[in-house]
């Protein structure tokens, strides 16, 4: 149904492009001088922060996503009687992509909408209901300085233009994925050594026999947690070469199925859950389950994309129990003989996680760019990152990092955490290298029970077992194209035979899958499917050199 949906959104997308063609006749798209823009090119606020006062309302394109109201934590208040800033949520109610839908027929687009980078926005894009932010880039001073420019460059569009304001940028390694262990069920059973993947298989035999009710791995919602562990059984790769169904050789992308460690991969995850070792019903279990049961110890060992998260909030919830128990991040598991420094989970874009885009509708699209810019700067990352000045800190150090003051450090960090995320709800041009920088500076001066669970989970290992994929940015085809329907079909193939491996009933059957969908998948043309994303993946390649 999501992918239904999906289509649906990007067609109604295609004919508002053709009725704005036939509407503008040979109209050059939006840009900021043409299309809502201050008329007066007003001067930025006199208060030194840059913003000018507005109000917009803000759509977050995401199922998932619901936007608390804007005023109600410390952070939002702050911003607007400090900062003349409000915004209107606009919810998806669990149905973006008919939200959209229903937003584009009427021809009432948000002012600001959040949302992946891809095909939604290159849409918009060429249907010129997006404002062109190129000029503003060059006018603001915070995304000038911290956004590398081969980071901007990868954003451009096919006009050459920039449309999309990035979130959670980095110049620097980050990553939150990876493996956490239950420390009660650890300690109880020794704390053997869990270093390869043989060395977890016996120890989930343990879990299993000794412990019932316990899910000896849990991999997350929808089994997302599966393909990560591919990064465990080739050095310097991620489950990102599977989402591209091929893995680079040389300068070429070479099928998913021809790689020995994708097959390696998968007679591993068959034989854990033939021997009941992961969840059964891994591949259909919701989100909120996979909290559950994390959050009452039902887990003892874990592998996720977001560790950091799950790990934070499960471990604040059996420590206010019992203060020794919680969970505990561990080094990436491995296949024998792969060097553990060479072996990465997650993998990290420096244009970071998604994006925002002003639509024509904005009435001062300036003025929102403008906030925005704000945001990403250090006053902005310290408020909706670790509150107002005032509530958790008084002081910054030299390098503009907030120091702790005596409610911080007083504040059981389980409190402080749950409250802080509420402000981080907020931070939708999140600035990685600033707010790690200042993470780091600030748990320093922290002692060990004060340190939140998430920040050491990071400092110590997720940052660390992060590979740089941005040179893959971009590479998936526009749907509604010859190669865009052709992608389709290759992940419509693997999504079942990847089930399939995972269902069968012994390694032989996992190999006469993984045939099978090697047939289909070239029937299907991911041979042109990978030399379509390599042309792109060498594209960025040339980009990012050119900055170097």
């Amino acid at each position: 149904m999501r992918q239904r949906t999906k289509w649906i959104t990007l067609l109604l997308i295609s004919v508002l492009i053709l009725l704005t063609a036939c509407n503008r006749g040979d109209e050059p798209n939006a840009s900021p001088s043409n299309d809502g823009a201050n008329p007066d090119n007003a001067a930025v606020a006199d208060d030194g922060s840059g913003i000018k006062p507005v109000t917009f309302n803000f759509y977050g394109h995401y199922d998932w996503l619901t936007t608390a109201p804007w005023g109600d934590n410390e952070a939002t208040k702050w911003i607007q009687e400090n900062r003349k800033v409000t915004v209107e949520p606009i919810q998806s109610g669990g149905a973006s992509a008919e939200k959209l839908n229903t937003m584009i027929v009427s021809n009432n687009l948000p002012d600001v909408i959040f949302t992946d980078r891809g095909a939604t926005v290159e849409k918009l894009a060429k249907a010129g209901r997006l404002v062109a932010l190129d000029e503003y880039y060059e006018k603001y001073p915070n995304f000038k300085k911290y956004v590398k420019e081969s980071t901007l460059n990868l954003l451009r569009s096919e006009d050459g233009k920039i449309y999309q304001i990035p979130n959670w940028y980095t110049s620097g390694q980050f990553g939150n994925g990876g493996w956490m262990v239950n420390k009660d069920i650890y300690n109880e059973l020794g704390r053997p050594a869990l270093e390869t993947y043989d060395d977890l298989y016996e120890y989930l035999l343990q879990v299993r026999d000794k412990y019932p009710n316990v899910v000896p791995l849990e991999v997350g919602e929808k089994g997302a947690g599966l393909e990560i562990m591919y990064g465990g059984f080739k050095e310097n790769s991620t489950s990102k070469f599977i989402s591209l169904m091929g893995y680079p050789e040389g300068d070429k992308l070479v099928s998913i199925y021809d790689d020995p460690a994708f097959k390696e991969l998968m007679l591993y995850i068959n034989k854990l859950f033939r021997e009941r070792l992961i969840t059964q019903d891994a591949l259909q279990q919701t989100q909120d389950a996979v909290k559950e049961k994390v959050n009452t110890g039902r887990v003892a060992v874990m592998i996720e994309s977001n560790i950091t998260t799950y790990g934070a909030e499960g471990h604040r919830a059996l420590t206010a129990n019992n203060p020794d128990s919680g969970y505990e991040i561990i080094w990436p598991i491995h296949k024998t003989g792969i060097d553990k420094n060479k072996v990465f989970v997650s993998g990290f874009e420096t244009l970071g996680w998604n994006v925002n885009v002003i639509t024509t509708s904005a009435k001062d699209p300036e003025a929102i760019f403008a906030y925005f810019d704000w945001i990403t700067g250090p006053e902005g990352q310290k408020v909706l990152f670790f509150g107002p000045k005032g509530l958790y800190w008084d002081e910054e150090d030299a390098d503009g990092a907030p120091i702790p003051n005596e409610a911080y450090k007083s504040t059981p960090a389980n409190e402080r955490t749950e409250t802080m995320r509420k402000f981080e709800d907020f931070n939708w041009a999140g600035n990685t290298t600033f707010i790690d920088t200042a993470k780091m500076s600030l748990e320093a001066s922290l002692s060990a029970n004060q340190k939140s669970w998430e920040t050491v989970a990071q400092s110590t290992v997720t940052w660390k077992t992060a590979l740089d994929i941005t040179e893959f940015v971009n590479t998936d085809p526009v749907p509604d194209t010859e190669i865009g329907i052709i992608a389709q079909n290759v992940h419509d193939i693997y999504t079942v035979n990847f089930a399939q491996m995972v269902h069968a009933k012994s390694d032989d059957e996992v190999l006469s899958v993984l045939e099978t969908g090697k047939k289909n998948t070239s029937k299907a043309g991911l041979d042109k499917l990978l030399k379509f994303k390599t042309e792109r993946w060498q594209e960025n390649v040339k980009k990012i050199n050119a900055t170097k």
